[in-house]
């Protein structure tokens, strides 16, 4: 069996897996419409995290993590706790693309995915108006900027072909509020 992770889990799996492809889906695009009062924010401040939107021409890039035997059972356990209890995300079955050449057929894997009907969905804003929601958002796994940082190096560093304007722009937005996050080796060294 094949699960996607599209959000923290390409960088945070949480679960045994016997071996990982980087890729794509095609027919949805990642959106930081989800609100999250657990991991990435609280009851009072909630995070926002991804989900996928059903978008035709798009394509989102991530990580498909096989899962065998006993492995199965125990990652589904845990994400269902992860990603469904706690995240409000159901699950769909979604074809990905394996970024290796040598790729012949797409493989079916499975997906979490936060529909509006949930009760933790927040939907669209601009993107200044979710940084700024990310930005006084923390929660049991860590502070929402973080999420974002993570996912937006994972896509620069093992997906630098793909776009993905929402999660760069919403980065954007971000390290215009706040300039102190990026320091280059150049302006440590010259400190």
């Amino acid at each position: 069996m094949w699960i996607f992770g599209y959000g923290s889990l390409v960088w945070r799996p949480g679960f045994e897996f016997t071996s990982r492809k980087v890729g794509f889906i095609r027919g949805y695009s990642r959106r930081f419409w989800q609100g999250d009062t657990f991991h990435r924010g609280s009851e009072k401040m909630p995070g926002r995290v991804v989900t996928l939107l059903e978008d035709y021409g798009a394509c989102t890039w991530g990580v498909a993590y096989e899962v065998r035997g006993e492995q199965v059972a125990a990652s589904l356990q845990y994400l269902n706790v992860r990603e469904a209890d706690l995240g409000g995300y159901d699950t769909k079955f979604v074809e990905f693309y394996p970024q290796e050449k040598d790729a012949e057929e797409p493989i079916l894997a499975l997906a979490y995915i936060a529909t509006p009907q949930n009760p933790s969905y927040l939907g669209p804003a601009s993107e200044e108006d979710i940084a700024a929601q990310i930005i006084v958002s923390s929660g049991y796994a860590g502070h929402n900027i973080e999420y974002l940082l993570r996912l937006a190096d994972f896509m620069r560093y093992f997906c630098p072909q793909a776009e993905d304007k929402h999660l760069f722009s919403i980065e954007e937005a971000l390290t215009s509020i706040l300039p102190c996050l990026y320091y280059t080796e150049e302006s440590l060294e010259e400190t």
